[in-house]
């Protein structure tokens, strides 16, 4: 274009996460540096910059805006238009547009960033001791934003005036709280008190968090109102103490979380690799599951049998103030009961967790929606999540091209949802398991929310094959627009297809506890060719019975029976010398017995999941579990790396389909334990042939992808072990970084079949 006298003005479409960033600041003070006038915007879309002045001005700024924007901002995609100037005479930060498609990205909450930290901690400042200290570099995002543009009224903080200092703050384009939406302090924010079980209010401010680390002190469980929702927490090394909590919870047996300090207390429990530290210090803050280091002085009961303890850092000044205060890990549990949603609201609280917690650390700052913490573990070098939540959600998967609007309500077990906006797959904080009323409410809510946050309308839901899951249920319930059933096991390869970005077909190595088949039984070990089109079994488990459905998912001792059952006939009723036998009574074995043989309630299933519970329960290592996947990670710590040896691989061909015959493999189970064999020694021979039968289908069937995906998957020895074989074979592996291998994934994968199929 002609310029004016050697000026020219630019329009420029920024979208990405770019709201609640410090990034109109920062735009305000680019453009002012280089004395350019115009103005910067944030709408529904993203943010909108007019500016104008010197041509060499104009495109010194365009390099620079990319090249320097706010550490937390991320850049999808900057659109510019060269224009006439107009005249404009200075810069300024215009208000808020709320017209327009709603594709702007929601932040995640941010953990507190070292300046704010510093102010925390220096007697000299005024925010000195203040759990609520935010700036544009970090604090509360997604738990309190309630419409988009990301502005105070739209947030759970417009119930807070803020004081002539803040507001000098909040208006200075100088000070990094310019258009800070959280943004307090102890004269016009948010403030803690502490109360018992009855609600009463026994101190106020700082005095209730000092009360509140006597208490943890004194070893009592206390509630905490944090970010997201509330923890409970219990001195990590009080035996007693967390004995108490397991009982109240309940959870007999499942691993509890801990919060420490800082980097140099994680050491004290743990190997740290510089990528965990990082991690560990990341502004998303997850839990990270590590190494236990021996003799770690954490009491036993935090992770019963476990190698691993879920280690996380204060991501709050409140969790900082509390932990710095005590001086020793606690447990940070989520605030709820077992199989409920975590509790946001502390007269809700009080109701249900009113028999648990002895004392209640609360503030009056409303949660809007409830996040969890994220859950992550390091593999290969690189982190990789088993739970997304806080720092995580509700940012996108980046497609490679539009979809149309599509909502996926996601798997039973592991809960999340998605909603595809053109070429963004939203996906939700992580829901849960739908067990209980309070769950599904949950789940519903989060639909609503996502609905009303990004104002759009689905022209399609996508949701499970399995026709009694909950979520399947509640489709069918609003099929205004078309529904559309994807098979679970195609779900879970093309969510790691499109997580990947890859287009084309992969092997997909699909295998995990429980999901739907096409042909009406329960799948789990399956290998897939395909991608989000479509897909082809080409190989899968040879199928077994589930005595009792459900009841064989919590008692692994009956998917061994069952196992012996079709191996050895009526004589595995009698072979007490085998852990899982010798565990069940001979009266109910003969119930076993007949529902086998007659078939009765023992639906058919090539779950692999299974299959690593039957050889836990006859390695003797665990007979009923009280969480899912529990025998099945008691046989992956007790595997022994010094034994490269394996249980024989075999394959059957049926119709053109691989069958992997596990009988081979139990009927060595079975001898090594006879031999009187290690467990260790077994649990290595089982999960090194279960690798050798993925090598041996991965070169049968040729294609050079092959994906890694399903619950199965999130075993650290099996997901590296078939890695590195593939790779040395010449293979490109596909493993989950962005979304959970688990059923917590398979919302995305719903929606991009979905995609293809309204094509």
């Amino acid at each position: 274009m002609a310029f004016t006298e050697g000026k020219g003005r630019l329009l420029i479409e920024i979208k990405g996460a770019v709201q609640g960033v410090g990034f109109r600041p920062f735009v305000y003070r680019l453009a002012t540096s280089l004395g350019l006038s115009g103005w910067v915007v944030n709408d529904t879309r993203g943010v909108l910059i007019e500016v104008e002045g010197e041509k060499a001005s104009l495109e010194e700024f365009l390099r620079r805006l990319p090249a320097e924007k706010p550490p937390r901002a991320i850049i999808n995609t900057l659109k510019f238009t060269w224009l006439e100037p107009i005249g404009y005479t200075s810069f300024e930060i215009r208000h808020s547009l709320e017209e327009g498609e709603k594709t702007v990205l929601v932040l995640p909450d941010i953990a507190t960033c070292p300046d704010c930290l510093a102010e925390v901690f220096n007697p000299a400042d005024r925010r000195y001791r203040y759990p609520f200290t935010n700036c544009t570099n970090c604090g509360p995002r997604f738990s309190i934003i309630l419409s988009l543009p990301y502005d105070r009224p739209n947030t759970s903080m417009r119930i807070f005036t803020m004081c002539p200092d803040c507001e000098e703050e909040y208006h200075n384009p100088s000070d990094r709280r310019f258009h800070a939406q959280p943004n307090a302090c102890p004269v016009c924010g948010p403030h803690l008190e502490l109360w018992n079980p009855k609600g009463e209010v026994l101190a106020t401010g700082d005095e209730a968090l000092r009360s509140a680390a006597a208490a943890l002190r004194e070893g009592k469980i206390l509630a905490v109102k944090g970010l997201g929702g509330f923890h409970l927490m219990v001195d990590a090394r009080n035996s007693d103490a967390i004995r108490r909590l397991r009982e109240r919870k309940p959870r007999r047996d499942k691993p509890f979380a801990l919060m420490v300090r800082d980097l140099e207390q994680a050491r004290l429990l743990c190997e740290l690799t510089p990528e965990a530290e990082l991690f560990l210090a990341s502004p998303e803050a997850p839990i990270v599951l590590l190494p236990r280091k021996p003799g770690a002085p954490v009491a036993e009961e935090v992770a019963p049998g476990n190698p691993y303890l879920g280690i996380m850092l204060p991501y709050t000044p409140l969790h900082h103030l509390l932990l710095r205060e005590i001086d020793f890990p606690v447990v940070a549990t989520s605030g709820n009961l077992t199989d409920e949603p975590i509790c946001t609201d502390e007269r809700e609280a009080l109701k249900r967790l009113g028999h648990i917690a002895e004392l209640f650390l609360v503030h009056n700052r409303p949660i809007v929606r409830h996040v969890d913490d994220s859950v992550a573990w390091i593999v290969r070098g690189k982190p990789r999540l088993l739970r997304r939540a806080r720092g995580f959600a509700p940012l996108p998967v980046l497609l490679s091209r539009p979809i149309p609007s599509i909502l996926a309500v996601g798997a039973h077990l592991k809960n999340t949802i998605a909603l595809s906006v053109g070429n963004q797959v939203f996906i939700s904080q992580h829901i849960g398991d739908l067990e209980t009323q309070e769950a599904f409410q949950a789940f519903e809510r989060v639909i609503a929310d996502f609905l009303r946050l990004y104002e759009a309308t689905p022209v399609a839901i996508a949701h499970d094959l399995h026709p009694d899951y909950l979520s399947t249920l509640w489709a069918r319930n609003h099929s205004e627009v078309p529904l559309i059933p994807v098979q679970h096991h195609h779900a879970h390869l093309a969510s790691c297809l499109a997580e990947n970005q890859v287009d084309g077909e992969a092997l997909g190595v699909t295998w995990d506890g429980t999901g739907y088949g096409v042909d009406g039984t329960i799948w789990g070990g399956e290998f897939l060719l395909g991608d989000a089109s479509g897909f082809k079994r080409v190989a899968h488990l040879r199928p077994f019975r589930l005595p009792g459905g459900e009841a064989a998912v919590k008692e692994p001792r009956r998917t061994a029976f069952a196992l012996l059952w079709e191996l050895y006939g009526q004589e595995a009723t009698a072979m007490d010398d085998l852990p899982p036998i010798a565990s069940i009574p001979a009266s109910e074995r003969k119930i076993l017995a007949k529902m086998l043989e007659r078939g009765l309630n023992s639906p058919v299933t090539t779950s692999v999941g299974r299959l690593f519970d039957a050889v836990s329960a006859l390695a003797g290592i665990c007979q009923k579990v009280s969480f899912e996947g529990q025998a099945a990670m008691a046989l992956e710590f007790a595997f022994d790396p010094s034994c490269t040896d394996s249980y024989p691989v075999v394959f059957e061909e049926r119709d053109g389909v691989l069958v992997l015959d596990w009988r081979p493999i139990v009927e060595g189970v079975v001898e090594d334990w006879r031999r009187g064999r290690d467990r260790g020694i077994i649990s290595a021979r089982f999960h090194n042939a279960l690798v050798e039968s993925i090598i041996q289908v991965a070169l049968r069937v040729g294609n050079e992808k092959v994906a890694l995906t399903g619950g199965c998957f999130q075993n650290r020895i099996l997901t590296e072990k078939t890695a590195m074989r593939l790779e040395q074979e010449g293979f490109q592996v596909l493993l989950h970084s962005q979304v959970p291998p688990n059923d917590g994934g398979i919302s995305l994968g719903q929606v991009v079949v979905a995609a293809c199929r309204l094509k």
